[in-house]
């Protein structure tokens, strides 16, 4: 009989890893994902796996971010040599987002090893190298959307488009007759109904077992309409100030959420004359990335991209500049007013980001806008939350700049289209909600129970349950 037990993500939204297993397939981990929120080094070193690694079998990636990939590297760095199934789209962004990963985590590393070495204290060994990178990396099978494909053990896997963000996917598994035949569902994270860029999440038809993800399991999406409203108007504001304004924003999804509506603003005369600095080499890589991919797209989306002379989110904003070396985002430093910074982290945990919040918070005529989720112990929760100053690269920093915080860009789907998306399921199946904080996971539950008379299971970390 086949086994499930929850390794991560389980009353967070971080860390996604979950085991399957039985005598007939054998070990497979959905997702194997990194703890993000705190200190990278102390993660990377502290991070366990509660199995062996050299005993799984194969690994079936959701989508390509760092909460949900970022351990594949320490997975083969302890032994794992099989293949990890994900879409091809996936595959090509684990090769930018791994490689970034492990580039900052060696910088933090080299930074720490140094005040160690001056304080007379042993240096950190590295947690996985870069030839581990370059496995995992090499290891990755990608197949199409809705590609059947049979793994070994004679476990049948289909990979349904998720909306997310590239190559993001919904996990459909059916279960080899020994083990009951039985269909399993991981949504890993869903996206929004009429994202741009995005296609709408595809709905599998039935499933036995479904493990939802429930990140906005308390709250539905402020209106796009308003957001874009509420973002011209800061921007106006901030214009008419002589102030700068800083975007932290992840790389991949977010930014290109973000460029799409700024080439909007431009062509409908709304953006003054800001000019927009995208400083983040991984988030250019994988911007170029999404135009590669322009097929996995919203029609309508990319059409509109083609108003450039081809469907390119690269071309769609004219003020756009890209800033790949350090020198080049230093000197943005010089510029006092009118510009629109856009970097990353999401979370202020890292990048370039950290360094343009220190030149720019203590302003009052700047603003920082977030427009993504905060996670708890985060730089980015912890501004968003009403600090007056903050600790960064080693000086308090006064917040003085305005903080603003814009409710409709996410990623993920809201309650009611999580709602909508898991009883458009047929089979009855057995739910499990993860990937999300205790309010929104008991939120989530309470309603499903009352609307729908669904009950749903909250697993805790370590749990196992029989399917």
């Amino acid at each position: 009989m086949a086994s499930l037990t929850f390794l991560g993500g389980v009353s967070e939204v971080t860390g996604s890893c979950h085991l399957l297993q039985s005598e007939h397939f054998g070990k497979i981990l959905l997702d194997c994902g990194m703890h993000q929120g705190g200190d990278d080094i102390q993660d990377a070193r502290k991070e366990k796996f509660r199995f062996r690694a050299h005993e799984i079998d194969q690994v079936i990636l959701s989508h390509a971010h760092l909460d949900h990939s970022g351990m594949l590297p320490k997975l083969v760095s302890q032994g794992f040599k099989g293949p990890i199934h994900c879409t091809s789209a996936t595959k090509d962004l684990l090769g930018i987002l791994l490689h970034d990963s492990y580039h900052l985590y060696v910088q933090d590393l080299e930074r720490e090893n140094r005040r160690r070495e001056r304080a007379g204290r042993k240096p950190l060994p590295a947690a996985y190298d870069a030839g581990d990178v370059r496995r995992a990396i090499s290891q990755c099978v990608g197949y199409d959307y809705d590609e059947p494909v049979l793994l070994e053990g004679g476990i049948s896997l289909r990979l349904l488009d998720a909306g997310h963000i590239l190559g993001s996917s919904i996990v459909e598994l059916t279960l080899p007759e020994a083990d009951g035949g039985k269909k399993l569902v991981f949504s890993g994270d869903l996206g929004g109904i009429g994202a741009v860029l995005m296609r709408d999440p595809e709905v599998p038809p039935t499933a036995d077992v479904v493990l939802m993800e429930s990140t906005y399991g308390d709250r539905n999406h402020r209106d796009m309409t308003k957001t874009i409203e509420q973002m011209t108007e800061i921007l106006r504001q901030t214009w008419q100030a002589g102030g700068n304004v800083l975007i932290p924003s992840f790389a991949v999804g977010r930014t290109q959420e973000i460029l799409f509506h700024l080439g909007l603003l431009y062509r409908e005369g709304k953006l003054d004359e800001w000019d927009v600095y995208l400083d983040s080499p991984m988030a250019i890589a994988v911007t170029e990335l999404y135009d590669r991919w322009i097929q996995l797209l919203d029609d309508a989306d990319a059409e509109a991209l083609a108003l450039a002379g081809k469907p390119s989110i690269r071309t769609f904003l004219p003020t756009l500049r890209l800033t790949e070396t350090a020198d080049e985002s230093m000197a943005i430093n010089k510029r006092k007013s009118g510009v629109i910074i856009i970097a990353g982290s999401g979370m202020c945990t890292g990048g370039r980001i950290r360094h343009h919040i220190k030149h720019r918070l203590w302003r009052a005529e700047n603003t920082i806008i977030f427009v993504g989720f905060q996670a708890n112990g985060t730089l980015g929760r912890i501004i968003v939350d009403g600090a007056r100053k903050v600790r960064l690269f080693h000086d308090t920093i006064a917040i003085k700049a305005r903080v603003e915080t814009l409710g409709g860009f996410s990623a993920h789907a809201g309650q009611r289209e999580l709602v909508s998306w898991l009883t458009a399921i047929g089979g009855d199946p057995k739910v499990f909600l993860v990937h999300g904080e205790p309010t929104s996971l008991d939120t989530l539950a309470a309603k499903l129970k009352s609307d729908c008379d669904i009950e749903a299971t909250i697993p805790r970390h370590g749990d196992v349950f029989e399917i």
